[in-house]
């Protein structure tokens, strides 16, 4: 099995060699600066971590990681927006739209979410890109309810805006492995409290959503319940999953 950090290194290598669309011209450093602008490339490393603890070859896993780790780009880009967030930074750098501009920022994101799909559909079986499609919907969703004002449900938008792409991660990983349909919910339990374990823990650390609207107490009562139960989910596994729990650690290990 490969360590963590040696399939983060596969995610860096193969997003840096990918070839975007000649069609996309002048755009093309505006994409690439979104993509370059580096974080962690958990969803993708927990696609490939799926993939091989399901029986899998990681690196046949490395396109469908990489459409994961676009769409994330692509929200990132559009939360930024002075629309939606309005944020000047990400990461230390310039957001997209102060580097590029507004309109180029627009653009950038629907290349990124466009090439993320055309990743996706260089399987031979179009369930990688309806898993994709439907994770993007839900974190569309997610983000139309936390910008739309009124009376939310923070446990649903938390489901769908930041979920949903952590449960896709795994789902795409065992598609690519072959695992059956029938096969997959309890490696899907463990992706949608991975996804709700880590908005949780951002939560806490910004002492915003959960953390602000119920309180620390109640916020950190709810991540060790999610962690604790993730980290059944994945003994119940039959299959060696000690990248994946490597993975919970390092979400665990963030938590304050």
């Amino acid at each position: 099995m490969r360590s963590s950090d040696e399939l983060r290194e596969s995610v860096e290598e193969h997003l840096g060699a990918l070839s975007l669309s000649s069609d996309l011209g002048g755009l093309e450093p505006v994409v690439r600066y979104a993509l370059d602008g580096g974080g962690k490339r958990l969803r993708p490393v927990l696609c490939l971590a799926t993939a091989e603890a399901a029986g899998g070859d990681p690196d046949l896993a490395l396109d469908a990681a990489a459409a994961l780790e676009l769409v994330h780009s692509f929200s990132l880009v559009h939360d930024d927006l002075p629309a939606l967030d309005d944020d000047d930074q990400r990461r230390g750098r310039p957001s997209v739209h102060v580097r590029f501009g507004e309109a180029q920022a627009i653009l950038g994101g629907d290349a990124l979410l466009n090439e993320a799909f055309a990743l996706a559909l260089r399987y031979p079986t179009p369930v990688v890109g309806r898993e994709l499609a439907v994770a993007t919907s839900g974190m569309i969703g997610g983000q139309y309810l936390d910008v739309n004002g009124g009376p939310r449900d923070r446990l649903e938008l938390n489901r769908l805006k930041t979920g949903r792409l952590f449960e896709a991660s795994v789902g795409c990983g065992l598609w690519v492995a072959g695992v059956e349909a029938g096969d997959q919910p309890p490696w899907r339990a463990f992706g949608a409290d991975f996804g709700f374990l880590f908005q949780l823990v951002d939560d806490l650390l910004d002492d915003d959503g959960i953390a602000r609207e119920r309180g620390r107490e109640e916020a950190l009562l709810l991540a060790h319940e999610t962690e604790e139960r993730a980290r059944s989910g994945l003994g119940a596994i039959d299959a060696d999953t000690t990248v994946l729990g490597e993975l919970l650690d390092q979400l665990v290990a963030r938590r304050p």
